[in-house]
């Protein structure tokens, strides 16, 4: 796709949202909190809620301003003073949801503010009319075909608008909404930069900015306004681009600045840590979060996968009892109880089809349905968003096995291991299959790399895998007439339950075997060599491409 190129911002006329300016530097956190308080507000009147917590939780990192600089409210025009009665009642039923109603009582407004609310209620009706029929909906055929009856609609009416250049920052925002959801992605970048120039205080559009930019080399064409709130969006991205080290650099700067008390600059901190899997680090942070913010829920997913692989199942516990009391229905909770849904996981998918952890999320539901078809699908679309991580390539494989495609699973479980196997599962998935395909030298391999791995590391490991490794390297050995190995393979297995009266037997038919004067054997059995990128001692972690999995399309 190319990128967008640059948009010249319309002009704000005098019934438009007051001018916010938003210089690019912060030597004036007071003014700063002063544009962070005004936005908050705009944005809740016209039901972007999310935008406003944003705004106002970074308004409340920084110090209170005194109360001789509290900012009074934007002057009212004589647009909206007509009106105000309309407004205030649509509101009302917009706040419970009743969008239908409160397009109605807006229909014919005229001012910036109610003809927003009149676009967005609308909008928000034909998707909560696209949420029910998805739930009525068999399968994920069928759901993917279910569609928002009323974008195409909005697009046009917005459209004229636009050309018109009638839209303030928050109509330039909707319209691109709408865009990103017909598919129109340049038309949706050009938009959201567009509406970036004219309100560049409104965290919405930022966002699904970096919904849409898909690397680096996109970014570097946007004409993007000289504004502090670009740190901020360049900070996100460069998370979502899975480039870390610039993105702990940005959020460093923003702390050094005076951000340091923001949940949320401190919640992508841990994220960022988590996705470059300084596991330590990533933990440390999400408590201290916890401690500070305890009713907070963004994030906590990835909390609760860090407590996962760490083992910590008191501490799991705790925060799925906990988030329980929060709030039970939320994405976030449900995924730390393991309560995927396909409702939440698809409108997650819609909201931002680049969050691997729906995709992934909805690849667990089928999977635990024994849907192993359905499940491959959405987990090539994690694995096609996180290449590098390994849980998506294992879960391939899984999927793969299951389907009989032992060439494809295999193909998973080297890739798991070579971009840095956080599990230490995939040598010991890929050895079980060489088992099962009678390849007895490379299952071997795979086993002694398994086995040299989770030694260096220092790791505490699941004793029932590294006993099955020791079992059939024993066996393997003894096959070979390998007296000394088999023998200290075989001394491994007398340590774990499970393996130890398999252990003592085969020391006594090795030392019967040497008292009757079998000698071992001469001859090597042939080597299995590693490929030249799995070969070193540590693991590797590397970027790499998403595998070539074409061959099978569910």
């Amino acid at each position: 796709m190319a990128a967008s190129a640059a948009v010249v911002p319309v002009a704000v006329t005098a019934t438009m949202v007051p001018v916010l300016p938003a210089s690019g530097d912060f030597s004036d956190l007071r003014e700063i909190k002063k544009q962070l308080l005004l936005i908050a507000g705009l944005t809740r009147e016209r039901g972007l809620l999310h935008s406003s917590k944003w705004s106002a939780e970074l308004a409340f990192s920084l110090p209170p301003l005194p109360l001789a600089e509290l900012q009074p409210p934007p002057p009212i025009t004589e647009e909206d003073a007509q009106d105000m009665d309309a407004y205030t009642l649509a509101k009302s039923y917009f706040d419970v949801k009743e969008y239908d109603r409160a397009a109605h009582f807006l229909h014919g407004c005229n001012s910036n503010k109610a003809y927003f609310l009149y676009m967005y209620s609308r909008y928000l009706s034909g998707e909560k009319k696209k949420d029910d029929e998805t739930v009525d909906s068999l399968g994920p055929l069928e759901k993917g075909q279910v569609k928002n009856e009323a974008l195409r609609e909005l697009r046009v009416e917005l459209s004229k608008k636009h050309q018109c250049r009638e839209l303030d920052g928050f109509g330039l925002y909707l319209y691109g909404v709408v865009l990103r959801k017909l598919d129109l992605v340049k038309e949706a970048i050009d938009v959201f930069v567009e509406a970036t120039h004219v309100l560049p205080l409104h965290w919405g559009a930022w966002l699904e900015l970096c919904n849409l930019i898909t690397d680096k080399e996109m970014l570097k064409f946007l004409s993007l306004p000289d504004t502090w709130m670009k740190e901020f969006f360049l900070a996100h991205i460069y998370t979502e681009l899975q480039l870390i080290e610039e993105a702990l650099q940005k959020y460093q700067n923003l702390i050094d600045v005076g951000f340091s008390k923001s949940s949320y600059i401190v919640s992508q901190i841990a994220v960022a840590y988590h996705n470059i899997r300084d596991i330590d680090k990533a933990l440390s942070i999400f408590n201290e979060l916890r401690k500070q913010d305890p009713y907070r829920i963004e994030n906590m997913d990835t909390f609760s996968n860090l407590l996962y692989v760490r083992s910590m199942k008191s501490e799991l516990s705790y925060l799925a009892h906990n988030l329980c009391e929060i709030d039970k229905y939320r994405v976030e909770t449900c995924c730390v109880i393991a309560m995927k849904s396909w409702v939440k996981d698809i409108h997650a998918i819609e909201v931002n089809k680049r969050d691997y952890r729906a995709w992934y999320g909805l690849g667990q539901t089928y999977e635990i349905l024994k849907m192993p078809f359905y499940c491959l699908y959405y987990y090539r679309r994690a694995h096609q968003l996180r290449p590098n991580d390994s849980r998506m390539l294992v879960a391939l494989g899984e999927c793969y096995e299951k389907l009989n495609q032992l060439v494809e699973a295999k193909k998973c479980y080297w890739r798991a291991y070579a971009v840095g196997d956080v599990e230490k599962m995939a040598l010991v998935k890929l050895a079980k299959l060489h088992e099962q395909l009678t390849e007895s030298e490379q299952a071997a391999q795979c086993y002694i790399k398994y086995i040299q791995d989770i030694y260096s590391c220092g790791e505490i490991v699941e004793h029932l895998e590294e006993s099955t490794a020791f079992r059939y390297l024993a066996q393997y050995y003894f096959k070979c007439k390998l007296w000394d190995e088999a023998s200290a393979c075989a001394q491994k297995c007398c340590a774990f339950n499970d393996t130890r009266e398999e252990g003592k037997a085969l020391l006594r038919q090795i030392l019967q075997l040497r008292n009757q004067g079998e000698t071992p054997t001469t001859e090597m059995p042939p080597p299995f060599f590693l490929p030249a990128s799995l070969s070193a001692n540590t693991t590797p972690t590397r970027r790499v491409s998403p595998l070539n999995l074409s061959s099978v399309t569910p």
